[in-house]
Parts: C-alpha cells; structure tokens; sequence
C-alpha cells in the first residue's frame, strides 16, 4: 500500500476516488454479467453446430463410402466459393463477427455422364462447408469475448477487492489521524488557557 498524507486535502481525494470506483463498479459488474450470458450463448451454438455436423456425418455415411471411387474426383472441380461475406455484431463494447451468406459458383455438369449420387454429394458437401465456416466465426467470437471477459472480471476484481478497500482504509485512516489532531489541538488549548487564567490570577 502506498503512503498517503494525512491531510484535508488527502481526504478529498480519497473520498473522490471511493466515489469514483463506486460509480463505475456496478457498470463494469454489469457488462461482465452482459458477457458471460453471450459466452455461453455462444457456447450452447458451438456445441449445436458440433451436434449437426455429427448428424450430417451419420446421415450421409452411405454417400461418404462413395467417396472413394474413382469418379468422386471430379466433384471437387464442381465445388467452388464465388462469396462468402462476414458482418459485425456489437456485444457489450465488444465487436464480434457474425456470418452473413455463403454463395457457391453455378457450375453446370452433364447430369447423363455423372453418377445419380453427385448431386446428393454436392448438397452435403455445400452443408458441410456452410457448418464449419459458421462453427470457424463462432470460435472467433468466443475467443474475443472470452478475452474481453477476462479483462472485465480482472477490472471489477481490482475495484471490489483492492481500489475500494484501499480508499476506505485510507479514509480510516486520515480521519483518525485528523481527529487525533483535533483532539490534541483542544487538549493544547485548555492547557494554554489554564495556564493564563492562572498567570492573570498571579498579577492580582
């Protein structure tokens, strides 16, 4: 702890900074709570698109087999991103990216020189993609506001547990020393007052 003066002054400002750090602690407990609902909202999506990827896998385990003939090859020429956009969202201060749209390239191919299969393929190929680049955003923002959470909690940990004690203590502090002084002053006061009562009844 740092040494203060036992001062007025010193006390004004240690009352003003008690209000200070009294002020701004219910908004920092605030935006910490307003984070903490959005960390695990965010949680509850990552684990929701974990859950349709695995059932995307099950479902499509008979056309995966497929996969491994040799004519699968030309799928990956028929599988092309022309855009994908991504936006931003604000969340307690905190700017996070959101997914926008997906837009895959029209590519036309001979449905009578291609196995019936491809088309099924190509859905769950667009799908698979569509789900991992939604679960690649959601990781984003719950990597930023995970950080942003911990500087929060560190900040309302600093107020609660150190910043307002201190000034409370120091406040303590100053006004028992402040009143110990007063008190002394008084004392002194008497003293000198006894002493010329009794030098004024001397010169009687």
């Amino acid at each position: 702890m740092s040494k203060i003066k036992l001062t007025k002054n010193e006390l004004k400002l240690q009352r003003d900074s008690l209000k200070r750090f009294q002020r701004y602690l219910p908004t920092l407990q605030l935006k910490k709570q307003q984070l903490q609902i959005e960390v695990s909202h965010i949680r509850e999506t990552l684990a929701s698109i974990d859950r349709q990827l695995q059932e995307e896998y099950k479902r499509n385990l008979k056309t995966l087999d497929l996969f491994s003939l040799p004519e699968a090859s030309e799928l990956s020429g028929l599988l092309q991103v022309s855009d994908w956009q991504v936006g931003t969202h604000n969340v307690a201060g905190t700017d996070v990216p959101v997914f926008v749209s997906l837009t895959f390239v029209a590519i036309a191919y001979d449905l009578f020189s291609t196995p019936l299969w491809f088309d099924e393929a190509l859905e769950m190929l667009k799908k698979q993609i569509e789900l991992r680049l939604r679960r690649r955003i959601v990781e984003e923002q719950l990597e930023l506001l995970g950080i942003e959470l911990r500087i929060v909690t560190q900040r309302v940990n600093l107020f609660e547990k150190v910043k307002i004690p201190e000034a409370l203590d120091n406040i303590r502090r100053i006004n028992i020393y402040l009143g110990d002084q007063q008190t002394n002053s008084v004392g002194r006061s008497k003293i000198a007052k006894k002493k010329c009562q009794l030098r004024d009844a001397a010169l009687l």
